[in-house]
This record gives structure tokens, sequence and C-alpha cells, in this order.
């Protein structure tokens, strides 16, 4: 007996489900498939590997993978996300500067920031070094 045919809104419900897990699996795959590409300590060989085995047998490739490298793909998604952050922070601090009034401007905003902590003593003796260079 099939309920879904027998009851409409449980055959919606089934369709809705199918194609949610449909879209998670697209998402997971696509996201080991990243993964793989972001890895440094992977070789060349490894990455190829990894890639056609999660290409050519997706299901299992992306089992197996996650079973092998899944502890590691977390950390190397916080290491990524840190070292845009820190890219952009360094941006924006070089934008900030560069050309921006005359020297005792930059050092009296440079000082107000490094009183409000947002950069740190380090970090302001580097700038204050650039701008007196």
């Amino acid at each position: 007996m099939n309920l879904a045919y027998d009851y409409p809104v449980l055959g919606a419900f089934w369709t809705v489900m199918w194609i949610f897990l449909w879209i998670l699996w697209i998402v997971l795959l696509f996201r080991i498939i990243v993964d793989i590409f972001r890895d440094d300590t992977l070789g060349g060989g490894g990455k190829t590997g990894w890639l056609i085995f999660v290409v050519l047998l997706p299901f299992l490739g992306v089992f197996v993978y996650v079973l092998a490298r899944g502890k590691g793909m977390g950390k190397r998604e916080v290491k990524h996300a840190q070292e845009q952050k820190q890219a952009f922070d360094e941006y924006v601090r070089d934008a900030a500067f560069s050309g921006a009034g005359s020297e005792a401007d930059q050092l009296a905003r440079l000082s107000e920031m490094r009183a409000k902590g947002d950069i740190t003593d380090a970090e302001f003796q580097q700038a204050k070094a650039k701008i007196l260079h």
C-alpha cells in the first residue's frame, strides 16, 4: 500500500524531501571538491587521485573522503577564513594610511587606532616605520 498516492500532501512532502536531499548532495560534492583543491598538504598526485575518485564514483568517493579526511575539512575552512580576514584587515589598514594627509595626520590616526585597541603595538610600530620612511 503506497500512502503517497492516497494522501497528496504526503506525496508533496516526499517530493520536497528528495529535492532537498539532492541539493544537499550537490553542495556536499562541491564542498569536497573545493576542499581537495584548497588542501596545501596534499600533493598534485593526491589531489588528482581524490578528484578522479570523487568525480567518477561520486557517492562512494564522497563517503570515503569524508571518512578519511573529514576531520581536517573544518580546520582547513577555519584557516582559510582566518587568512582571508587577515588579508582584508591588512588591505584596509594599507588603504587607510596610503596618501591620507600629512605624516602628522597619519601618525595621529595611527595613535588613535592603537589607543582604541584596533591594532597592536607591533602593528603600530610597523605602520609608523612605513609612514616615516
